[in-house]
Protein backbone atom coordinates (compact mmCIF):
# COMPACT_ATOMS: atom_id res chain seq x y z
CA UNK A 1 0.00 0.00 0.00
CA UNK A 2 1.16 3.23 -0.97
CA UNK A 3 0.80 6.55 0.38
CA UNK A 4 2.26 9.66 1.23
CA UNK A 5 2.38 10.57 5.32
CA UNK A 6 3.83 14.49 4.37
CA UNK A 7 1.69 15.43 1.23
CA UNK A 8 4.28 15.61 -1.56
CA UNK A 9 4.62 19.91 -2.52
CA UNK A 10 4.37 18.68 -6.46
CA UNK A 11 1.58 17.23 -5.32
CA UNK A 12 -0.13 19.86 -4.27
CA UNK A 13 1.16 22.46 -6.65
CA UNK A 14 0.01 20.22 -9.60
CA UNK A 15 -3.76 20.12 -7.52
CA UNK A 16 -3.99 23.60 -6.34
CA UNK A 17 -7.67 23.64 -6.72
CA UNK A 18 -7.89 21.27 -3.84
CA UNK A 19 -7.19 22.65 -0.32
CA UNK A 20 -3.96 20.20 0.92
CA UNK A 21 -2.69 22.91 3.64
CA UNK A 22 -4.40 25.98 4.93
CA UNK A 23 -1.44 29.28 5.92
CA UNK A 24 -1.78 31.12 8.99
CA UNK A 25 -0.05 33.37 11.21
CA UNK A 26 -1.39 31.78 14.27
CA UNK A 27 0.21 28.03 14.42
CA UNK A 28 -2.90 26.61 13.87
CA UNK A 29 -3.44 23.08 12.82
CA UNK A 30 -6.23 21.16 11.43
CA UNK A 31 -7.39 18.06 12.65
CA UNK A 32 -9.67 15.98 10.36
CA UNK A 33 -11.53 12.42 10.97
CA UNK A 34 -12.92 10.70 8.38
CA UNK A 35 -15.56 7.65 8.26
CA UNK A 36 -17.76 8.04 10.99
CA UNK A 37 -19.99 8.58 12.39
CA UNK A 38 -19.46 5.49 13.90
CA UNK A 39 -20.83 4.21 17.53
CA UNK A 40 -17.91 2.02 18.90
CA UNK A 41 -14.93 5.11 18.01
CA UNK A 42 -16.48 8.44 17.44
CA UNK A 43 -17.68 8.91 21.32
CA UNK A 44 -14.16 7.97 22.30
CA UNK A 45 -12.85 10.44 20.12
CA UNK A 46 -15.25 13.31 21.22
CA UNK A 47 -14.40 12.73 24.62
CA UNK A 48 -10.77 12.97 23.67
CA UNK A 49 -11.37 16.15 21.91
CA UNK A 50 -13.30 17.77 24.84
CA UNK A 51 -10.70 16.34 27.10
CA UNK A 52 -8.10 18.50 25.40
CA UNK A 53 -10.11 21.05 25.02
CA UNK A 54 -9.55 20.63 20.68
CA UNK A 55 -12.03 21.60 17.88
CA UNK A 56 -11.70 19.62 15.10
CA UNK A 57 -13.54 18.62 11.26
CA UNK A 58 -15.26 15.19 11.04
CA UNK A 59 -15.78 14.51 7.28
CA UNK A 60 -18.65 12.19 7.16
CA UNK A 61 -20.67 9.40 5.18
CA UNK A 62 -24.15 10.24 4.40
CA UNK A 63 -25.77 6.44 5.25
CA UNK A 64 -23.66 6.83 8.83
CA UNK A 65 -25.43 10.56 9.15
CA UNK A 66 -28.38 8.44 8.04
CA UNK A 67 -27.89 5.40 10.86
CA UNK A 68 -26.62 7.39 13.49
CA UNK A 69 -28.53 11.25 13.66
CA UNK A 70 -27.78 11.47 16.99
CA UNK A 71 -24.32 11.31 17.14
CA UNK A 72 -23.61 13.80 14.32
CA UNK A 73 -26.19 15.63 16.13
CA UNK A 74 -23.20 15.16 18.99
CA UNK A 75 -20.15 16.16 16.54
CA UNK A 76 -22.15 19.62 16.04
CA UNK A 77 -23.45 20.16 19.60
CA UNK A 78 -19.55 20.06 20.92
CA UNK A 79 -18.53 22.77 18.57
CA UNK A 80 -16.98 20.43 15.83
CA UNK A 81 -17.57 21.65 12.20
CA UNK A 82 -18.88 18.48 9.29
CA UNK A 83 -17.70 18.16 5.88
CA UNK A 84 -19.54 15.61 2.78
CA UNK A 85 -17.23 11.95 2.39
CA UNK A 86 -19.87 10.93 -0.19
CA UNK A 87 -22.98 8.92 0.65
CA UNK A 88 -21.24 5.56 0.44
CA UNK A 89 -17.41 6.20 0.46
CA UNK A 90 -17.15 5.26 -3.39
CA UNK A 91 -13.73 5.85 -5.01
CA UNK A 92 -14.05 8.30 -7.69
CA UNK A 93 -11.77 6.60 -9.77
CA UNK A 94 -13.99 3.81 -10.34
CA UNK A 95 -17.40 5.92 -10.37
CA UNK A 96 -18.83 7.77 -13.44
CA UNK A 97 -18.58 11.50 -12.70
CA UNK A 98 -22.65 11.64 -12.59
CA UNK A 99 -22.37 9.01 -10.37
CA UNK A 100 -20.31 10.53 -7.97
CA UNK A 101 -22.19 13.72 -8.04
CA UNK A 102 -25.36 12.14 -6.83
CA UNK A 103 -23.66 10.25 -4.34
CA UNK A 104 -21.99 13.85 -2.76
CA UNK A 105 -25.78 15.15 -3.29
CA UNK A 106 -27.25 12.08 -1.50
CA UNK A 107 -24.46 12.71 1.34
CA UNK A 108 -25.80 16.77 1.30
CA UNK A 109 -29.56 15.95 2.14
CA UNK A 110 -28.70 14.12 5.30
CA UNK A 111 -25.92 16.55 6.48
CA UNK A 112 -28.78 19.30 5.68
CA UNK A 113 -31.53 17.35 7.65
CA UNK A 114 -29.60 17.53 10.56
CA UNK A 115 -27.43 20.86 10.14
CA UNK A 116 -29.27 23.92 10.25
CA UNK A 117 -26.33 26.07 8.70
CA UNK A 118 -25.12 24.34 5.50
CA UNK A 119 -21.81 23.29 4.84
CA UNK A 120 -19.97 23.13 1.53
CA UNK A 121 -16.45 21.18 2.27
CA UNK A 122 -15.78 17.69 0.86
CA UNK A 123 -13.25 15.31 0.92
CA UNK A 124 -13.27 12.40 -1.33
CA UNK A 125 -12.70 8.64 -0.16
CA UNK A 126 -8.89 7.51 -0.43
CA UNK A 127 -8.34 11.09 -1.62
CA UNK A 128 -8.92 9.62 -5.48
CA UNK A 129 -10.92 11.50 -7.67
CA UNK A 130 -10.69 12.56 -11.22
CA UNK A 131 -10.09 15.79 -13.08
CA UNK A 132 -13.46 16.45 -13.54
CA UNK A 133 -14.83 15.09 -10.71
CA UNK A 134 -13.24 17.68 -8.78
CA UNK A 135 -14.04 20.41 -11.60
CA UNK A 136 -17.83 19.96 -11.10
CA UNK A 137 -18.06 19.51 -7.21
CA UNK A 138 -16.05 22.43 -7.11
CA UNK A 139 -18.47 23.61 -9.89
CA UNK A 140 -21.53 22.89 -6.90
CA UNK A 141 -19.92 25.04 -4.80
CA UNK A 142 -17.96 23.01 -2.28
CA UNK A 143 -14.28 22.99 -0.93
CA UNK A 144 -12.52 19.96 -1.75
CA UNK A 145 -10.38 19.53 1.88
CA UNK A 146 -7.51 17.30 0.81
CA UNK A 147 -4.14 16.82 3.90
CA UNK A 148 -0.44 17.55 4.69
CA UNK A 149 -0.39 14.73 7.03
CA UNK A 150 -1.69 11.17 6.85
CA UNK A 151 -1.90 9.40 9.83
CA UNK A 152 -2.52 6.13 8.40
CA UNK A 153 -4.37 4.79 11.54
CA UNK A 154 -6.31 2.60 8.88
CA UNK A 155 -2.93 0.68 7.76
CA UNK A 156 -3.17 -2.40 9.84
CA UNK A 157 0.63 -3.12 8.72
CA UNK A 158 1.75 -0.22 10.92
CA UNK A 159 2.35 -0.09 14.91
CA UNK A 160 0.42 2.48 16.87
CA UNK A 161 4.12 4.43 17.47
CA UNK A 162 4.63 4.62 13.79
CA UNK A 163 1.06 6.04 13.14
CA UNK A 164 2.20 8.28 16.09
CA UNK A 165 5.29 9.20 14.78
CA UNK A 166 3.41 9.72 11.28
CA UNK A 167 0.94 12.44 12.57
CA UNK A 168 3.38 14.07 14.30
CA UNK A 169 7.60 13.72 12.57
CA UNK A 170 6.71 16.45 9.91
CA UNK A 171 3.84 18.53 11.32
CA UNK A 172 3.65 22.49 11.08
CA UNK A 173 1.32 25.76 11.65
CA UNK A 174 -1.15 25.13 8.70
CA UNK A 175 -1.08 21.43 8.28
CA UNK A 176 -4.09 19.13 7.60
CA UNK A 177 -3.87 16.24 9.38
CA UNK A 178 -5.98 12.76 8.65
CA UNK A 179 -7.25 10.22 11.61
CA UNK A 180 -10.30 8.01 11.05
CA UNK A 181 -12.94 7.54 13.62
CA UNK A 182 -13.43 3.89 11.90
CA UNK A 183 -13.32 0.77 13.61
CA UNK A 184 -10.51 -0.68 10.99
CA UNK A 185 -8.51 2.41 12.86
CA UNK A 186 -9.32 2.44 16.32
CA UNK A 187 -5.79 0.67 17.26
CA UNK A 188 -3.41 2.95 15.97
CA UNK A 189 -6.00 6.19 16.62
CA UNK A 190 -6.50 4.74 20.15
CA UNK A 191 -2.50 5.24 20.53
CA UNK A 192 -1.67 7.67 18.76
CA UNK A 193 -4.62 9.98 19.01
CA UNK A 194 -4.15 11.56 22.65
CA UNK A 195 -0.17 11.29 22.20
CA UNK A 196 -0.27 13.67 19.11
CA UNK A 197 -2.69 16.15 20.88
CA UNK A 198 0.02 16.69 23.85
CA UNK A 199 3.17 17.02 20.71
CA UNK A 200 1.14 19.33 19.20
CA UNK A 201 0.41 21.26 21.95
CA UNK A 202 4.06 21.13 23.31
CA UNK A 203 5.11 22.22 20.38
CA UNK A 204 2.66 25.54 20.78
CA UNK A 205 0.32 24.88 17.90
CA UNK A 206 -2.76 25.44 18.58
CA UNK A 207 -6.53 24.06 16.54
CA UNK A 208 -8.96 25.39 14.68
CA UNK A 209 -11.70 23.84 12.58
CA UNK A 210 -12.00 24.12 8.39
CA UNK A 211 -15.79 25.59 7.37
Amino acid sequence: MFYWTKTNKLVQWLFHNQIWFIPNTQNKVFLTFDDGPTPEITPWVLDVLRKHNVKATFFCIGQNIQKYPELFQRIIAEGHSVGNHTHNHVLGWKTSTKNYLKNIEQCQTEIAKEKAEESKIFRPPYGKLTPSQSKATRKLGYKIIMWDILSADFDSTISPQECFENSTNKVESGSIIVFHDSVKAFKNLQYALPKAIDFYKEKGLKFDIIS
